[in-house]
């Protein structure tokens, strides 16, 4: 099991930017992929974006193609999303979540609140 600690939401007037930070622990050599997932009030959980551990390749919803960026630090265990040109739409709590290769999205931050004020 993969421990996940998000951090690095807050308050943002749109257009501004944020950087959100996963750190990770436990069993981390199992992991295959990690990812970004965001819950507005009233909403479903939605897929935000994604990477790969080792390989670094990327997935990125297209409502956030340009704007956000995936990246991680596999020295540091940690798994970054810098999110710029924020709107009120972008108003979530946004969670990290990690899976091994053959698996599901299992393990799961507590998550982080953004909130962009128009």
């Amino acid at each position: 099991q993969v421990q996940l600690v998000e951090s690095g939401g807050g308050l943002v007037q749109a257009g501004g930017s944020l950087r959100l930070s996963c750190a990770a622990s436990g069993r981390t050599v199992s992991t295959y992929e990690m990812g970004w997932f965001r819950q507005a009030p009233g909403k479903e959980r939605e897929f935000v974006a994604a990477i790969t551990w080792r390989g670094g390749s990327l997935r990125l919803a297209d409502s956030v193609k340009g704007r956000f960026t995936i990246s991680r630090d596999t020295a540091k265990n940690t798994m970054y999303l810098q999110m710029n040109s924020l709107k009120p739409d972008d108003t979530a709590v946004y969670y990290c979540a990690a899976r091994t290769f053959a698996g599901n999205f299992g393990s799961w931050g507590q998550g982080t609140q953004v909130i962009v004020s128009s």
